[in-house]
């Protein structure tokens, strides 16, 4: 019998316990959550409180909490969710130093205990964290992905099933660019079962949703006063499990791109093929010229965080 995939989860917070809940749910394989350790006994409570799920949900892992990265040995994916929130106050700048810290030294163990594995960042500024972990690891750029568009996505298919009142099953949409305000909307690439979306919403609604998507995450922290976690831990196992089960499926992701845009090596958002190699294509879209200045715009943003990345921490140019 072949080994179960092992999926490792940095991070043992609202986001990662979530992933790890997913994962599960999905049986994809045995699972490590790894925190700080001073959060050792709080993770290792949640995981056992996961594993004495199974069998009502009736799902067969080894799931644990740890402190100690010698756990993650022979992961096959590693999601990296930590990292602190932006707090009141905290200039974005500082957000990147502190951020970059933590994932700076979380993928100096990923090199170390887990070389062979696939690496999806969650960590925000989503764009300049997965520069980060790229630059640490020295890991080919098709094991290091972000996660980003598949959150916007789905967030933005939920409003347009909310607004129509169709299943979300039955709605397909795709997103560019960055994450939240800088993400690029292709109201043409919309549709509900293969029937344009300007069939059953008016542009000015199509641009209200549009909207209201790309600050979907503002809005959950001003209802919970703290970030979402389920819907971005939701995105992040949709790719683990096509990475896992090899499925090919092509999915808005932070993946690198060179000559693909125009970008010229950094890592945007894009449509990847997800399999066994991590990011094995990124599909390139022949955009009109509002999407691609668009576009253009918000990979000069990604641009711009990377440089504040490179100035903080000159060894990651």
């Amino acid at each position: 019998m072949p080994a179960r995939a092992k999926i490792s989860i940095i991070g043992g917070g609202n986001v990662g316990a979530s992933c790890a809940l997913w994962a599960a749910s999905k049986e994809l394989g045995d699972i490590v959550v790894l925190d700080i350790p001073q959060a050792e006994n709080l993770v290792k409570g949640k995981m056992l409180d996961l594993a004495q799920c199974s069998p009502i949900e009736r799902f067969d892992a080894n799931i644990i909490g740890t402190a100690d990265y010698k756990d993650i040995a022979n992961s096959d994916v590693v999601v990296v969710t930590a990292g602190l929130p932006r707090k009141p106050g905290m200039s974005r700048d500082d957000l990147i130093q502190t951020n970059v810290k933590i994932v700076k030294s979380v993928s100096e163990n990923i090199r170390e205990y887990a070389p062979d594995s696939i690496v999806i960042v969650v960590s925000n500024p989503l764009d300049a964290m997965v520069y980060t972990a790229w630059k640490t690891t020295g890991f080919p750029t098709k094991r290091i992905v972000g996660q980003a568009g598949c959150l916007d996505v789905a967030r933005f298919r939920t409003f347009l099933a909310m607004e129509t009142g169709f299943s979300v099953e039955d709605i397909n949409a795709l997103l560019l660019g960055g994450h939240g305000d800088d993400m690029v909307p292709l109201p043409r690439f919309t549709n509900i079962a293969g029937i344009p979306i300007t069939q059953f919403i008016s542009e000015a609604k199509l641009q209200e949703i549009t909207d209201r998507a790309k600050v979907g995450g503002g809005e959950i922290v001003k209802l919970m006063g703290t970030s979402a976690y389920y819907a971005p831990a939701s995105g992040v196992i949709q790719m683990t499990e096509a990475i896992i089960k090899d499925k090919k499926r092509i999915l808005p992701c932070a993946g690198y791109c060179d000559k693909e845009y125009g970008v010229g090596g950094y890592f945007v958002g894009v449509p990847c093929v997800l399999g066994a190699g991590g990011v094995e294509r990124v599909i390139e879209i022949d955009l009109n010229e509002g999407e691609t200045k668009l576009m253009n715009e918000s990979i000069s943003h990604v641009k711009d965080l990377v440089k504040v990345v490179r100035d903080m921490f000159p060894e990651l140019a």
